[in-house]
């Protein structure tokens, strides 16, 4: 365990270069870092006001000693949920990509032995996001694409989504799916339930929308990655299962059982506890879940490389978890 390398899967990243760019380029788009104050900071984007955003989300040198502390090697770099910008005009929202996607790129290539990169594409205008996934992975260097788990109230059995889906298993992106404009936001505003509930919720209709539509029936080698755990869908595969069997209206678009697309999702491990991810690693298989952390938010999880290393499962699992599987899928040699 001593000499593994460990890779954080789930890591968000905007620095204040990418924001000055942002600033410049699309002047159009609400962008500000305010009120810095110690190790947090009042963050403005678009129309969303985001207040104690952490100093690790804009300040290298604080991830690089966050990263240490938790015994991250590496971290797989991500775009906030919150700039992925769903809801502004297409050509807009691919500008502000295209920043964030090179930013990201120039980061791993200063840094390549701390990261690795993912792009992020305007899903509200699928060519375009096939176009630049390919731009991110055959000239950028990254590795993928992170994206949100709705195209402004849109489900992912869109069928326009499919040319974005196709070029995703042609280039063996990795494709990381995270919570944004969460459903049933109207129930969900006291208690910070839009994030407890909302989020795990957000994913696990994303991730049943591609079972049920036969995205990954149709693409059975796309490389899924579902964030906190992959939300509720771990605990109610089999109940999936059932429903396809019974319901004729599961079957619309999937002629065959889900069980087997439903065993092709990836997991990471922000579920905050060991009895939860003793669950996940034993259903999914260690094969199919990640480190992640979801740095550098309040809500992501820093005890887990300790976690994974106390837990009573083979010693080559846990090096899987920590960083194996993810060399695997994303073609990290390190």
């Amino acid at each position: 365990m001593a000499d593994l390398r460990t890779i954080d899967a789930h890591a968000h990243i905007l620095t204040e270069a990418t924001m000055a760019m942002l600033r410049r380029e699309v002047p159009s788009y609400r962008m500000q870092l305010r009120d810095v104050d110690g190790d947090f900071a009042t963050l403005d984007v678009g129309a969303i006001s985001y207040p104690k955003f952490p100093r690790g989300g804009w300040d290298l040198e604080r991830r690089l000693h966050d990263m240490e502390k938790a015994k991250f090697d590496r971290q797989l770099l991500s775009v906030l949920p919150q700039t992925v910008a769903y809801d502004e005009e297409p050509a807009l929202a691919l500008a502000m990509s295209q920043i964030q996607n090179d930013h990201i790129a120039a980061l791993v290539k200063r840094h390549p032995d701390r990261f690795l990169g993912l792009g992020t594409v305007p899903l509200q205008s699928p060519d375009a996001s096939a176009a630049e996934l390919r731009r991110c992975m055959n000239e950028l260097g990254l590795l993928g694409i992170m994206i949100g788990s709705n195209v402004k109230g849109r489900n992912f059995d869109d069928p326009g989504l499919e040319t974005v889906w196709a070029a995703a298993a042609e280039l063996g992106a990795f494709v990381f799916i995270h919570p944004t404009s969460t459903a049933a936001a109207d129930r969900l505003r006291d208690y910070y339930l839009r994030n407890f509930i909302g989020n795990p919720l957000d994913t696990t209709i994303a991730a049943a929308c591609l079972v049920f539509a036969g995205v990954l029936e149709r693409h059975p080698d796309i490389k899924i990655f579902l964030s906190h755990g992959g939300g509720f869908l771990p605990y109610q595969e089999a109940r999936f299962v059932h429903g396809w069997r019974e319901r004729e209206e599961a079957k619309k678009n999937l002629k065959v059982s889900p069980a087997a697309s439903l065993g092709r999702f990836f997991y990471d491990t922000i579920l905050h506890a060991r009895k939860p991810l003793e669950f996940l690693i034993g259903s999914a298989g260690a094969d199919r879940v990640l480190l992640g952390s979801d740095y550098p938010f309040d809500m992501g999880q820093y005890d887990t490389v300790e976690l994974i290393a106390s837990l009573s499962i083979p010693e080559a699992d846990k090096a899987k978890i920590l960083g194996g599987n993810a060399r695997t899928l994303l073609g990290a040699v390190s």
